[in-house]
């Protein structure tokens, strides 16, 4: 694959969002599952690619460098845009067979996002950045409008306000940062003093501004009230794609930009350990499935960064590998959610119970993705959570037990809430025989005895947990996929020559 080709990986699912909204449904359906199949091919030959050459780029619109939109592809770049498309593809699949993707506009708006979400992260500055990232949030509101029940539209608006402020933050983030250093490219902002204070509160903003779309701790909470507001199978497409690229720019960016910045370390090694046990522990408090599950979300963003906090190879790799396992383990469990809801009409634990005896084949995906979360072998879980441990050797004294005791302290969390889950959904007696709650309380709904689950409704949510599986047999092409991207974000000689000469 060469650069000038990365464009496509933009213009097919844009192009395709276009021709969406003007064909019959069925047609748009056909090129809705086309989509993300080539780009998880496109991501698959920039893999192969970038095992003889570092970096691609391309300068789209014939324009002179540092004004041309630049698109960029490193092997970070390749492993995101591969399992971003994997895991769309299977939120596709779900959606067809829940009957969600013949909703008017649906497959354009999805179309639309993936072509925001590929854009992303290819681009090589910070404007463009800003411009794919709303590219990816336009959709995502008629999305939650869309998908949404009336009662959950209240919340919904929660997320529009958020991000529209984010937005406005990261902009004016992006404006400091070229007033201060006259350029948003990011290979020529690898050429500015790091220690210069301007330029370092600058670039802070647009971190700032990254980390609230991330969901780090303390502006979290807008994340697990609002992704659960519309349906599973768009909230499994916002966790693998709106988090996922939020942190893939921190990585970038905190790498390309501020050279690790090595004395922010402890502030973020203690902000994403917070991130992490506030995640872990707040799905206690939670009744409905998607609602526990948004919470491990958070969680999860604050294990994969704890990589950036630590900034050494090891560290990167880890949190590189970590975020690979969390979007197909988290897509799996939220589409395993959404097949509940297909099936029983709730994800609220006084609707279900004893799910074991009913669900069989259900019971086994939960049970190995909650598994995963966790962190229990046999699951790529563990090994994200052991690549993490390993990385911790290379700090000092008090960030080592830092980093250790919160990836224990939230692992135990993430089993407590976990095995309430378990005991609420799965164990129990089966709902025809669920007692009255009595005066007061919820009753939990009439099920009757034939109902049960289409299998093929579990297809999606199965085919990612096989990739997880398959990840815990054989990791080593992975971790050393992940060991060569960090590589890329440490050394950015060959991003910067083949950016400027492109």
């Amino acid at each position: 694959m060469t650069g000038s080709l990365l464009p496509l990986l933009v213009v097919v699912p844009l192009l395709g969002a276009a021709l969406g909204a003007l064909v019959p449904g069925s047609i748009a359906r056909v090129m809705l599952v086309l989509s993300p199949v080539l780009t998880t091919a496109g991501g698959v030959a920039l893999l192969v690619t970038h095992g003889d050459t570092p970096v691609l780029a391309q300068d789209v619109g014939g324009f002179v460098a540092g004004i041309a939109i630049p698109l960029v592809s490193d092997t970070f770049t390749a492993v995101m845009i591969t399992v971003t498309g994997l895991t769309t593809t299977a939120c596709i699949v779900f959606a067809l067979i829940t009957g969600e993707a013949r909703l008017r506009f649906f497959p354009t708006l999805v179309m639309m996002l993936s072509a925001g979400v590929n854009g992303a992260l290819l681009t090589g500055d910070l404007f463009n950045l800003f411009v794919f990232i709303e590219v990816m949030l336009l959709p995502s509101y008629a999305l939650i409008a869309m998908t949404g029940t009336w009662r959950r539209l209240g919340v919904g608006r929660l997320f529009v306000v958020i991000n529209l402020v984010t937005s406005t933050i990261l902009l004016i983030g992006i404006g400091l940062v070229y007033g201060v250093a006259g350029s948003v490219n990011l290979a020529v902002l690898t050429d500015m003093d790091a220690d210069d204070p301007r330029f370092r509160l600058a670039v802070g903003v647009v971190l700032l501004a990254l980390t609230v779309k991330a969901g780090v701790v303390p502006m979290h909470g807008w994340l697990p009230r609002a992704y659960p507001a519309t349906s599973a199978t768009v909230m499994a497409l916002f966790s693998a794609l709106h988090t996922k690229v939020a942190i893939y720019a921190v990585f970038r960016i905190h790498q390309t930009v501020l050279d690790g910045a090595a004395e922010w370390m402890t502030l973020l090694l203690v902000l994403f350990t917070l991130t992490m046990l506030v995640g872990a522990y707040g799905s206690l408090g939670e009744r409905m499935v998607r609602r526990s599950l948004a919470w491990q979300m958070i969680a999860g963003v604050g294990y994969i960064l704890v990589g950036v906090g630590i900034g050494t190879q090891l560290g990167l790799a880890a949190g590189l590998f970590y975020m690979v396992h969390h979007i197909l383990v988290m897509g799996s469990l939220l589409l395993s959610s959404g097949a509940i809801e297909h099936a029983y009409r709730t994800n609220q634990f006084v609707g279900l119970s004893g799910l074991m005896r009913r669900e069989r084949l259900l019971a086994v995906i939960m049970a190995l993705g909650m598994m995963s979360l966790i962190g229990f072998p046999p699951s790529s879980g563990f090994f994200g959570k052991v690549g993490i441990a390993r990385a911790v050797a290379d700090l000092d004294g008090f960030q080592i037990w830092l980093v250790l005791g919160a990836l224990l302290v939230a692992s135990i969390g993430t089993l407590l809430a976990m095995s309430r889950l378990w005991a609420d959904v799965f164990w129990g007696p089966p709902m025809e025989e669920m007692p009255s709650r009595g005066k007061g309380h919820t009753e939990p709904p009439v099920v009757p005895d034939d109902t049960r689950m289409r299998l093929r409704t579990l297809v999606p949510a199965g085919a990612l947990l096989l990739m997880s599986l398959a990840i815990f047999v054989v990791p080593g092409p992975l971790w050393e996929l992940c060991l060569q991207a960090a590589d890329g974000l440490l050394d950015v000689t060959a991003y910067v020559e083949t950016v400027t000469a492109s």
